[in-house]
């Protein structure tokens, strides 16, 4: 039997809106724990990481030399004790399941399952999240994570952000439909797997999610699958920091998860970007147990 251990990450210093440190407690009280139970997973909840309030600290402090990246101390400090957790749950066996909390959290996650094993990435999200200190037009970070794993620009030779058993050929982007032109440009320079709400259109989120998990998982121990929330169209996951009209459908998005399962290959997962002030009845946040729990192999029959 498979067994999920749940972190709490709630950090809310990578983006703009307040409400997503809230994130945790919303898709705990949406039902988890019982959803990954349905799917036949032992479950064990390892409850929250310290994070400090974002209005004791100040946003300005210890830039990198290039560019700018707000809270990127605070940013650090929790993305390397979350590395540290992320590390020693995989190796007791355990898969994790983190939840945030904004997107800046995934650099952890990504560290973490990477500093002991070769791992691909599969990023389900509206935006690339490849901005670095440089190229940014916001200074948050929550739209750096993928750069800062990889190691692009200010966050070359980053220890705490670089993710060491992550390459680029093993990670695919699917759903974009907010990417920045600098983004742009990148994705074409370094040829990383990208799909757009076009392609999954034109094709079907089946056929794109096996084609970007084949990717991911090509020669690697196993898959790092990041899910923010704001992948899904905002109809159907209303409570999010940054919505972006023409995502994915409630079935397309458990499609792609039950494509995940059935690869085999899933070893670490995060659920991001879930903000409660915004949702409607925590709607958001069930949804977010429920995609979990499609990956993990919840199925009708």
């Amino acid at each position: 039997m498979t067994t999920v251990e749940i972190i709490g990450v709630p950090a809310d210093y990578g983006a703009n809106r307040r409400g997503v440190d809230m994130g945790p407690s919303a898709i705990r009280y949406g039902g988890l724990a019982a959803e990954l139970e349905g799917a036949g997973i032992d479950c064990i909840d390892g409850g929250d990481l310290a994070v400090p309030r974002a209005e004791e600290r100040d946003p300005d402090t210890d830039q990198p030399t290039v560019g700018k990246a707000k809270f990127l101390r605070e940013t650090a400090d929790v993305c390397g004790r979350l590395a540290d957790r992320v590390e020693r749950t995989l190796a007791v066996g355990t898969v994790p399941l983190t939840l945030g909390g904004d997107h800046s959290i995934a650099i952890g996650s990504l560290v973490g399952a990477a500093r002991e094993a070769s791992i691909g990435a599969v990023w389900f999200d509206a935006h690339a999240d490849l901005n670095t200190p440089e190229t940014t037009p916001s200074g948050n970070v929550h739209g750096m994570p993928l750069a800062a794993a990889l190691g692009i620009g200010a966050f070359d030779g980053v220890e705490w952000a670089n993710a060491p058993g992550l390459a680029p050929e093993n990670v695919a982007l699917v759903g974009l439909r907010s990417v920045d032109d600098a983004e742009v440009e990148l994705i074409r320079e370094r040829g990383f797997a990208a799909y757009t709400m076009s392609d999954i259109d034109e094709r079907g989120i089946t056929a794109v999610t096996e084609e970007a998990m084949a990717t991911a998982s090509e020669g690697v121990d196993g898959v790092h699958v990041s899910l923010d929330l704001d992948w899904l169209d905002p109809n159907e996951a209303p409570g999010v920091g940054t919505p972006v009209r023409g995502g994915v459908t409630y079935r397309e998005a458990h499609t792609a998860m039950e494509v995940v399962h059935g690869t085999g290959t899933l070893r670490s997962m995060e659920l991001v970007e879930v903000n409660p002030t915004l949702d409607q009845y925590n709607e958001t946040a069930e949804l977010a147990t429920e995609l979990a729990a499609s990956a993990f192999g919840k199925r009708v029959l």
